[in-house]
This record gives structure tokens, sequence and C-alpha cells, in this order.
């Protein structure tokens, strides 16, 4: 099971929440209060261990403009949270997690074209005119339902406190979370711990200073 902490801007809370064992660190380069430069992602970036991978997130952005920012940056995965139709992925220069909003068990069939040109999935919940990021749960049995078409990455609405009870019920390859480990919109250390104790259902997480 792997953790991705999304939306870091600063660099204090990107290596804090690498060496608290997240797997995944996400740098958001589409519109959002979350959005970050290339320039700015560089130099968080270069300050982190190579055994956490980074994922830049993008929303409708076009596949050259995405490839020129993963060979900037040097990203590990693209992450895809608009309308990217699968050709729109296999242009892309990295593995993929494809993001889907999920409003019911009919959103689960737009993943179908997609299982042979991404890498993960990634599910966040439904909020009409909103890309994700919402903070809002959805029916984890559907997550669930979807592993059978890939490995599915658990968003919308994660905390420390819910984390637990959503592995349980979906059983997925991963968790993402933002909002769920912000104080004020800004990311909390004390919470992206108390988030990956929980998520690896452990009383401690490693750290190396």
């Amino acid at each position: 099971m792997i953790i991705k902490i999304c939306g870091l801007k600063a660099v204090e809370h990107a290596v804090k929440a690498a060496q608290l064992g997240a797997d995944l660190l996400g740098f958001v380069f589409a519109e959002s209060p979350r959005r970050i430069k290339p320039e700015q992602a560089l130099a968080i970036i270069r300050e982190l261990p190579p055994t956490v991978r980074k994922v830049g997130v993008f929303v409708d952005e076009n596949p050259q403009n995405i490839n020129e920012i993963v060979s900037f940056c040097g990203l590990d995965f693209v992450q895809l949270h608009g309308r990217e139709t699968p050709e729109d992925c296999r242009k892309i220069s990295c593995p993929v997690i494809k993001g889907f909003r999920v409003k019911d068990i009919g959103s689960l069939h737009r993943l179908k074209p997609y299982t042979d040109c991404v890498d993960l999935f990634l599910l966040d919940t439904y909020v009409p005119g909103t890309p994700g990021g919402t903070g809002k749960t959805f029916d984890w049995s559907l997550a669930r339902k979807a592993s059978e078409m890939g490995r599915i990455i658990l968003a919308g609405g994660l905390t420390p406190e819910n984390v637990r009870m959503a592995l349980r019920v979906a059983e997925p390859y991963g968790v993402d979370v933002s909002s769920g480990v912000e104080t004020g919109g800004v990311k909390d250390p004390a919470k992206i711990e108390a988030f990956i104790i929980q998520a690896r259902g452990k009383e401690d997480v490693r750290t190396t200073g």
C-alpha cells in the first residue's frame, strides 16, 4: 500500500513527508490554490531523497508542455485530472496516473478505455465544476469495485481520522491526501505524520532526522 501526499508547496513539508515514509509526493501545476511553478517544484525536488517518487498534477494540459515539465523537474509520474483521452495518456513520457471523479457506480465505466494506457487510477469525489481536491468523500466500496480494472489510489476527503476505515472498505493500492493534512490551507507536519501512522496501521513511522 502506497501513500501519496499531494499539493506540496514548501520544501520543509515535502522533506518531512519523505522522512516519514510517504511514497509519492504531488506537485500541482494546474489551476488550484496549491498550484506551483516548475521552478519552485524543482527547488523542492532537489532536496528530496531519490527513493520518493515525484508526481506532477495537470488538468487538460498540452502533452508536449507536460513532457517539458517532466524533463525539467525530473518527475517520476504524471497525474492527469481532466478530460484527457487515452491517446493523450499515451503521449506522456513517464508513467501516468489518471484521475476520475466518482459520483456513482456509473462513473466507473469511464475507466475501462484507459486500462492499457495508464499505470494507476486515482479516484476522487465528484463535485460539479471542480476537477479534484474537494476534501469530500465518496462511497469507498466503489473504489474496491474499480480495482477490477486496475490499481486504485483512493482520494477525496481522507484524513488521519478516517483513513483506516477507508482502507478497510476500499482495499486500494494506495491513498492520496491533500487538504486532510492541512491547517488553514497550509500543510501541517503533525497531520502528515498522523495520517501516515494511521495509513500504515503502526504506532510510529520511520524518520531520518
